[in-house]
C-alpha cells in the first residue's frame, strides 16, 4: 500500500514548478510551447494526486473544491488541446481567468 504523503508530496511539487513555470507571465507562457507542456503536465499531476487523497484528508480542507480539482483534471487529460487552443487564442487578448494576473 502506498503512503498518501506521497501525495501531498506531488501536489506540493506541482505546485511549486508550475509557479516557477509561469513566473515570467502570460506572455512568456503561451508565446512557449515547452512551458505550456510543462504546466498542462504538471495540472495533470496534480489533480490526479488530489483524487487520490483520502477521503478524510479531504474532510479536513471542506473549503476546497475537490470535485472541481477532479473535474478539470479530466478536461486536462480528455480535451486540453481544443481548450489550449482557447487559451493560446484568448492569451492574445488577455489571460484566461484560470492565469490569474500572471
Amino acid at each position: 500500500m502506498k503512503d498518501n504523503r506521497v501525495y501531498l508530496i506531488h501536489i506540493r511539487d506541482c505546485i511549486q514548478r508550475i509557479e516557477t513555470y509561469t513566473i515570467e507571465g502570460k506572455e512568456a507562457f503561451f508565446s512557449d510551447i515547452k512551458t505550456q507542456d510543462a504546466v498542462i503536465r504538471n495540472l495533470q499531476t496534480l489533480c490526479e494526486s488530489t483524487q487520490r487523497l483520502p477521503d478524510v484528508w479531504k474532510a479536513i480542507r471542506p473549503e476546497i473544491d475537490w470535485r472541481a480539482i477532479g473535474d478539470f483534471r479530466n478536461v486536462l487529460a480528455h480535451q486540453y488541446l481544443g481548450h489550449l487552443y482557447k487559451f493560446r487564442i484568448s492569451g492574445r487578448r488577455g489571460a484566461p481567468p484560470a492565469l490569474g494576473s500572471r
